[in-house]
């Protein structure tokens, strides 16, 4: 069984736990996430299956889409209402300077992830550290956030989607955004509404998983595997380069029979004429495609 399931993970869960679960649930050898959700957060988690656990690398960099909620004038050591939280002063704001506020975040920026993160500081993660009491210099961050729009208003709480890169902390961007106003906030809410082309309203339940395999019916729910890599360009080969392709042999980009230009070129997928995915590879810019993965 290979391909992707579009998981809606419940709050209250690791990520880790999901994919745990899965794999225990459908006796698969491999299992894999391609990017960790909060234990209190719900949303998308593509869980990749047995060869598609090789393109978790190239999955990890898509974008993400979040709803998110904050409380304004609160702080917390894990920076969401989970934590030890405590009251600060902090004035009354009006929308138009929330937003004008949100927006200053738009863009590239530098972020410091909370110190209850899986972020490993001298091979150690750092809520392991925090646990034991352990204080360390973290370094602030580059992420990117494509948008952020206010959603709803009222009294502390503000609630706002965003749009960002791999490695963005929503909790962080929370308390920064507080900040930003004079006080603090701590993230009450979230859920993950999109991670590259896996959307929440497609997604599935761990329930609806469980009755599919009791139905057997889950292959049904299985993505192909190079559908998660839909933004990277493709090429398709004739019979005799696709079985040198399927020995990991590299071709000329002329031996293509077409090519199909798409937003990503850093890999490559390459296909059969019957439009099997084969491989996954990087073009060298000199016309070589040098084969990185063989999936079949």
């Amino acid at each position: 069984m290979n391909g992707i399931l579009n998981i809606l993970k419940p709050p209250f869960m690791t990520s880790h736990d999901v994919v745990s679960y899965i794999k225990k649930l459908l006796n698969v050898k491999k299992a894999g996430h391609t990017g960790t959700l909060d234990p209190m957060a719900a949303g998308v988690l593509p869980v990749t299956l047995n060869k598609a656990t090789r393109i978790c690398e190239y999955l990890v960099n898509d974008k993400k889409s979040y709803r998110a909620e904050m409380s304004l004038g609160f702080r917390s050591d894990t920076l969401d209402k989970w934590g030890n939280v405590e009251s600060l002063p902090s004035a009354a704001i009006s929308k138009d300077l929330l937003i004008d506020t949100l927006k200053k975040f738009e863009g590239e920026i530098y972020q410091t992830p909370p110190m209850y993160s899986a972020v490993k500081v001298g091979g150690r993660k750092l809520y392991e550290l925090a646990r034991e009491g352990i204080v360390v210099k973290i370094e602030p961050r580059k992420v990117y956030i494509h948008e952020i729009k206010l959603v709803d208003f009222k009294g502390s709480n503000v609630m706002f989607d965003v749009t960002c890169s791999k490695g963005t902390y929503i909790r962080s961007l929370c308390s920064d955004i507080g900040k930003c106003l004079g006080s603090d906030a701590v993230m009450t809410f979230l859920i993950r509404r999109s991670t590259g082309p896996f959307s929440i309203d497609d997604s599935i339940t761990l329930h609806e998983l469980k009755e599919a395999v009791e139905k057997g019916k889950v292959k049904k729910m299985l993505y192909p595997i190079e559908y998660g890599l839909c933004k990277y360009t493709r090429v398709y080969v004739d019979s005799k380069t696709a079985r040198k392709v399927k020995n990991g042999v590299g071709f000329d980009i002329m031996e293509a029979l077409k090519s199909e230009i798409r937003e990503f070129d850093d890999i490559v997928l390459v296909f059969d004429e019957s439009k099997n995915f084969i491989a996954s590879a990087r073009n060298d810019k000199n016309g070589f495609i040098k084969i990185c993965k063989v999936f079949l």
